[in-house]
């Protein structure tokens, strides 16, 4: 099973699990599969209102949690002060010159590394030449949010879900730390979110729990918006602490992870 590699980086990110247009714009503390579906119809050039979902459908999505990013609210105000006429509408379509206020939930300083993978390497080099040149430009949940680069990390991969847990150099410092013989780990435990269960592990063993979300698109239509749910499974899996390194040496290290495609 082929896929392609995201790494999801920026300032800010907020990905959107509740609220729909209320006082309180929350945020999910990770990508969520209404989010990057959204982001790969905009890359295509499919408005809200054409569907077209079907040709999502059989994605797998897994996400490697590099920093959960610590959340920050911002306290947001629109309009107010101004004539009815130059005043933003509320959701229940007044104007009458008060500003709407809201809280906007973010993810500040996060960092996720997504796994897609198909059946049909068909569906990934479409989606791999959409995010290249994207129809409209992606963001991370919020159109303020941009990405970081390198935001395509890879285009095509054997298997990128091993990649993940093997190859892709990781965005936080190795920490020093010992086993119960002394020894310097040569591991880090590392959340991963995976739409299927983990092959190492059972619902029993510790550090595996399993969620229930609510993010799958049915419909992006702006006056009909519809989801439904999935199950996904968190872990705190092992990768070697080779992946990490000094913050310095990130991008370095990211460059030259992307290039080995190149050179392939």
């Amino acid at each position: 099973m082929s896929g392609l590699l995201l790494r999801l980086a920026g300032p800010l990110q907020s990905w959107g699990e509740r609220s729909a247009f209320t006082p309180v714009r929350d945020t999910a503390p990770f990508p969520t599969r209404s989010a990057l579906i959204g982001m790969f119809a905009a890359a295509e050039g499919i408005g809200r209102d054409e569907g077209g979902l079907d040709r999502y459908q059989d994605l797998r999505l897994t996400v490697r949690v590099d920093r959960p990013g610590v959340r920050l609210v911002d306290y947001h105000t629109v309009g107010g002060g101004f004539p009815k006429d130059r005043t933003a509408a509320t959701s229940a379509g007044s104007n009458k010159g008060a500003a709407v206020l809201t809280s906007r939930h973010y993810l500040s300083d996060a960092v996720f590394v997504v796994a897609v993978t198909a059946a049909d390497d068909t569906t990934i080099e479409r989606l791999a030449a959409a995010l290249s040149r994207p129809h409209w430009a992606p963001y991370l949940g919020r159109r303020s949010c941009i990405p970081d680069e390198p935001f395509l990390l890879r285009r095509h991969v054997d298997d990128p879900e091993e990649e993940l847990r093997t190859r892709v150099p990781l965005s936080r410092p190795a920490p020093r730390t010992r086993d119960g013989n002394g020894q310097e780990n040569q591991t880090i435990a590392v959340e991963f979110l995976s739409e299927q269960p983990p092959p190492t592990s059972s619902t029993d063993e510790p550090g595996h729990d399993v969620i229930d979300v609510n993010d799958v698109p049915v419909s992006f239509a702006p006056h009909s918006r519809s989801h439904t749910g999935r199950r996904i499974h968190r872990t705190r899996v092992p990768v070697p602490q080779s992946l990490a390194g000094p913050p310095h040496t990130l991008m370095q290290r990211l460059i030259d992870y992307a290039h080995l495609e190149e050179s392939a």
